[in-house]
């Protein structure tokens, strides 16, 4: 009779994964440091769309998210359950020495290497939607589109923001509601223009997975520091959006889940390093007379708070030993503000960026500055606040809150691997997410 046995394991197994089957929303505020919510009163914040979390619903302290810290790697780390080696998206922009792809981003869903939530929703017959969710373009799996994506700047970014969007869905929304956020806006009226369309995406569309991207308090941040006068007004505008989309979704799905993330933290920055800098001058990377690279042979892919150092010959002992001289040097000089250095072995184990050689996390109040042939190695930030540093550094955390039918409420999760909450989300759809590298979180009323 051991096939009952096997079968009754089975049942139990499959029991497990589809506790809840419910529609789920999941809100993704760029930036928000899980003390925003956590000790709002304190900090003089107004949120009570955000503090429902703590009372009806269950939360963690403080996630520790991937290496490195940033939106890109993140976001698709919150979907996936894995960390950024596994999944593909290393960075924000891709790896491009010699600029040609204009500071491109890894915009685009067919680089991620491992099943998404949006994937195992639609291949359970749900229909999914999303807004400006980050490497959400040309994602087959959503039903409904309106993914992440700019250029330039340019008014041509909306034809192509249009010519990405799933056919059929923008322009009556446009007729509804007016002119969609361009993609390379950041401001705070940009995203209660995409809480507006997302409302409306609720709505009209009632998907059973819906995920929405906030991005305001992340570039204020970055502008004004963590914990700014203007990132709080902000986080207030964005409760405000939440609210807003919770009772949108509540209405259009009663027994809907809502989970509200973020990415990273914020850590205040006053010093800039180009790490370019050294490279130059060690002829390691070749600037021709108009100020752009002629050729490399190693040179940093900067992430904020830290920086990968890619080799052209990864396995030459002579060009390791090199880079590795150039390395120690620096370290030794106050002025670059190396804080950290790990090898290939290390950033493994991190699950961080397979193609590095070596990883550089800088020094509390540093960040990489980009690609200039004859700036300085260290000068005054243009940024008041900065991420990108490794997940160890305590102000990386970020924020998971979940609430709705069949959540523990007031239940504090301790603090939790950023890893986990996709395969918990999957639980609450009632979806199977097999490769993800940890185990679900327990938010169940017990």
């Amino acid at each position: 009779m051991s096939w009952i046995k096997s079968l009754c394991a089975f049942l139990v197994l499959l029991g497990a994964s589809t506790a809840y089957a419910a529609p789920v929303l999941l809100i993704s505020i760029d930036g928000m440091r899980p003390g925003e919510v956590i000790e709002a009163q304190k900090r003089g914040l107004k949120i009570p769309n955000l503090r429902r979390f703590l009372t009806e619903g269950s939360y963690a302290d403080s996630v520790t998210g991937v290496m490195p810290t940033l939106t890109y790697p993140s976001h698709t780390t919150l979907l996936t359950g894995v960390d950024p080696a596994t999944h593909g998206i290393v960075s924000n922009t891709t790896f491009d020495p010699y600029n040609i792809n204009g500071g491109g981003w890894f915009w685009y869903s067919s680089d991620i290497r491992v099943p998404t939530l949006w994937d195992a929703a639609r291949a359970s017959g749900m229909t999914v939607g999303n807004v400006h969710w980050p490497v959400s373009v040309g994602a087959q799996s959503i039903t409904w589109n309106l993914p992440q994506i700019w250029r330039s700047g340019h008014a041509d970014d909306d034809k192509l923001i249009g010519a990405l969007t799933t056919p059929g869905l923008l322009e009556p929304m446009e007729k509804a509601l007016g002119k969609y956020a361009p993609g390379i806006a950041e401001t705070i009226e940009a995203d209660e223009t995409r809480g507006k369309f997302a409302v409306k995406l609720i709505n009209d569309k009632k998907p059973d997975f819906l995920t929405v991207y906030l991005t305001a308090l992340d570039h204020t941040e970055h502008l004004t520091g963590p914990g700014s006068a203007e990132s709080h007004a902000v986080l207030e505008r964005i409760d405000a959006i939440v609210g807003r989309l919770i009772a949108a979704e509540h209405a259009a799905r009663p027994d809907a889940v809502v989970s509200v993330v973020s990415d990273h933290g914020f850590a205040a920055t006053t010093k800039e390093i180009n790490f370019f800098r050294p490279f130059i001058d060690e002829g390691l990377i070749v600037v021709s007379p108009d100020g752009k690279v002629k050729s490399w042979e190693a040179t940093p892919w900067i992430s904020g708070g830290s920086v990968a150092i890619i080799l052209a010959r990864p396995d030459d002992a002579a060009l390791i030993a090199r880079v590795r001289a150039l390395l120690d040097r620096l370290k030794a000089n106050p002025d670059a503000q190396i804080a950290t250095i790990i090898d290939r072995a290390e950033i493994r184990k991190r699950g961080g960026n397979p193609d590095a050689s070596c990883y550089i996390e800088l020094s509390k109040g540093a960040l990489t500055g980009l690609f200039d042939a004859k700036a300085p190695l260290s000068k005054a930030a243009g940024y008041r606040g900065m991420h990108g540093y490794f997940p160890t550094n305590p102000e990386m955390r970020s924020t998971f809150l979940i609430m709705g039918p069949g959540v523990a409420k007031g239940k504090s999760l301790g603090d939790i691997d950023m890893r986990a909450i996709a395969p918990t989300l999957a639980n609450v759809l009632g979806i199977a997410l097999p490769t993800a590298q940890t185990p679900a979180l327990d938010v169940a009323t017990h």
